[in-house]
């Protein structure tokens, strides 16, 4: 079972894995919604494939103003707003104590502001559907250690917690709220590790490999499929590393 036709609002979208989800997600019949920094080739090219189903703007994340007109914009064009995929983040590879100014706060405004000025706009408009669905793309990082990662790290825990009291404050109006967590995965942030960190990451892990895309695609189907009861959990995609 795959979601479809609904309208749905992927942050992130124009490269990696916000780009597959979306992607994805109109194959089976959504409409879909992104919004990114950068504009990329793959952009034109999904409009020139589903049309008026597929929407890109040129945003920054942390632009309130902006995310609120974003938002009452795809109400316009899609009529409604089903889910949620807070997908947009950077990374971080750099010890605490390297790690300037300026690159935490590039990384708490894409990882914690964003995503709750993108959930903050949309929640007005799933109360008045009485559902919806929010999925945060979190991290094993949230969950566990790993040197070099504390400020990544303390974002995705951030996901993590307001999901929970988020999930409290909403659920009883129909919006469930969750977050699914990948564990290291074939990434342009996972590019930045050493082929022996990479090596060791795999050998640790049940699974002996790492996820991929698709993996995490078909863990935030489920989730916003809304064929589940699910509410307020984590959801790890990792080959088992945490377990």
């Amino acid at each position: 079972m795959h979601t479809k036709n609904q309208s749905i609002i992927v942050s992130g979208g124009s490269r990696g894995l916000g780009l597959h989800l979306t992607e994805r997600l109109l194959e089976h019949g959504n409409r879909v919604a992104t919004f990114a920094r950068s504009h990329t080739p793959a952009m034109d090219e999904l409009k020139a494939q589903y049309g008026d189903a597929f929407h890109f703007a040129s945003l920054d994340a942390v632009d309130a103003a902006g995310v609120t007109r974003f938002v009452a914009d795809v109400v316009v064009r899609f009529g409604r707003i089903d889910s949620v995929v807070n997908n947009a983040a950077i990374g971080q590879d750099q010890l605490l104590m390297h790690t300037d100014v300026d690159t935490i706060r590039r990384i708490v405004d894409t990882n914690i502001v964003g995503p709750t000025l993108l959930t903050r706009a949309a929640i007005k408009y799933m109360l008045l559907e009485g559902r919806g669905n929010i999925c945060n793309i979190s991290s094993i990082c949230g969950s566990r250690g790993y040197a070099g990662l504390s400020v990544y790290a303390g974002s995705k825990g951030y996901l993590d917690a307001m999901m929970r009291a988020l999930a409290r404050e909403v659920g009883e109006a129909g919006i469930f709220v969750n977050c699914v967590a990948p564990g290291f995965f074939e990434s342009e942030m996972s590019s930045v590790l050493l082929p022996e960190q990479l090596a060791t990451i795999k050998r640790r892990t049940p699974s002996g490999s790492l996820s991929n895309d698709e993996n995490i695609f078909k863990v935030v189907d489920l989730v916003i499929s809304g064929t589940t009861n699910m509410q307020g959990q984590v959801v790890f995609v990792d080959g088992g590393i945490t377990s």
